[in-house]
């Protein structure tokens, strides 16, 4: 099991950076690096981090927020990040947390015009969090492994435009992929400004735009590929001190099949590799990624909890109990189904709800996000009406 220190890892790109068809993978390698040291002088204990990718998490005494779904809107992803204190307001895109350590629970994908935008964004404020003692996660969500199967239903036309330009943006600086990504989010502004006139979706060139398009987000995306080994960096289960993080939501049989296991699987299939030499083709990852009860389209958890009998709710809630009980957990946190009534818990706080659909593609919902210090939890709401301020609602 890989294990290192997450304090501040290293800002200068590797020396020999990856070509476009080798985009970055997770290091298997153990790394260790010395305590970052507070404002205050004190030596902070470092962040811990093993599994590859990110799979079990110690984060003595940090704050940790949980943001849900985000789905291509990139607006709302930046008002959800300055609500929970980790975005700077300025639009410099400047990280605000110190410490905190920041989990987005999947579903970036899909929906909307700036999916890569907000992986650059998130990659970004991981970077320059690591350099405070801090540190962002993400796990993958249904939306991530149907983007790797070549699952486009739910793309955006500004989806496929965005794909297009990316690509064009790495074909000019394919020297170095980790400076060129986290670049993306601020070039990619002027260049949607730049498509934005009006078009007829059925003119000519239109139609052939979108077949380049659906090709652009092929290439990037396809097991191997450099936007599908991105995402490979991201586990689909997280554990972080005594909480678990995942999009749908952990079962008995997914703890006994094995987290790590898991997550090592959904990462191999993403980067195109295979688990054995007498294959070409990697291990797809079923447990993980396909069917009503794998771990990233799950609903167990997400149900209105009104429309079920007492024995329905008591069989969920033993479910939750003897997951958590395997796996070492408190509690658990889970995106996937937009909880139209705002973040909230079930089952005497024991799981989490926290997709609220902010994105517009989705339900416009004003942005919610999961914050938890000594290990109680809370939901921090902006107003509607204002943006500058929010409203805090204890649970726990």
């Amino acid at each position: 099991m890989a294990s290192l220190c997450l304090n501040s890892l290293p800002l200068s790109p590797p020396s020999q950076p990856p070509k476009l068809s080798e985009a970055p993978s997770p290091s298997s390698s153990s790394l260790s690096i010395n305590s970052y040291y507070g404002s205050k002088g004190e030596a902070s204990k470092p962040i811990v981090v093993s599994g590859n990718p990110p799979t079990f998490v110690s984060a003595p005494g940090r704050r940790i927020v949980a943001v849900g779904d985000l789905h291509g809107d990139l607006d709302q992803t930046r008002c959800a990040l300055e609500m929970a204190g980790v975005l700077s307001p300025d639009g410099q895109d400047l990280w605000t947390g110190g410490e905190t350590v920041l989990i987005q629970l999947g579903d970036i994908l899909d929906r909307g015009e700036d999916e890569i935008a907000i992986l650059s964004l998130l990659r970004s404020l991981d970077i320059q969090a690591k350099d405070e003692g801090g540190a962002v996660f993400q796990v993958n969500g249904n939306h991530e492994t149907m983007n790797v199967e070549g699952d486009f239903r739910y793309v955006e036309t500004g989806g496929f435009d965005e794909c297009i330009d990316f690509l064009e943006y790495l074909d000019d600086n394919r020297d170095d992929w980790e400076e060129a990504f986290v670049g993306w989010t601020g070039v990619s502004k002027q260049l949607k400004e730049d498509r934005k006139m009006p078009q007829n979706y059925w003119d000519p060139w239109n139609l052939v735009r979108r077949q380049k398009g659906v090709i652009a987000r092929s290439i990037l995306l396809r097991p191997g590929g450099p936007l599908a080994c991105e995402l490979a960096r991201h586990a689909v289960v997280l554990k972080v001190n005594d909480w678990v993080f995942c999009h749908g939501g952990l079962i008995p049989n997914h703890v006994a099949y094995g987290v790590e296991r898991m997550n090592r699987e959904v990462s191999h299939w993403m980067r195109g590799l295979s688990d054995s030499d007498e294959s070409d083709n990697p291990h797809f990852p079923f447990i993980a990624t396909r069917g009503y009860d794998s771990v990233v389209w799950n609903r167990l958890y997400s149900r209105d909890t009104s429309e079920l009998d007492d024995y329905q709710n008591n069989q969920i809630h033993s479910i939750l109990e003897e997951t958590l009980h395997a796996v070492g957990a408190k509690a658990m946190v889970v995106g996937h189904t937009p909880q139209t009534t705002g973040a909230n818990c079930k089952y005497n706080c024991s799981i989490w709800r926290i997709d609220v659909g902010m994105s517009s593609g989705v339900l416009n919902s004003r942005p919610e996000v999961l914050e938890i210090k000594d290990n109680k939890a809370r939901v921090i709401r902006s107003k509607k009406d204002t943006s500058s301020e929010s409203q805090v609602v204890d649970f726990i």
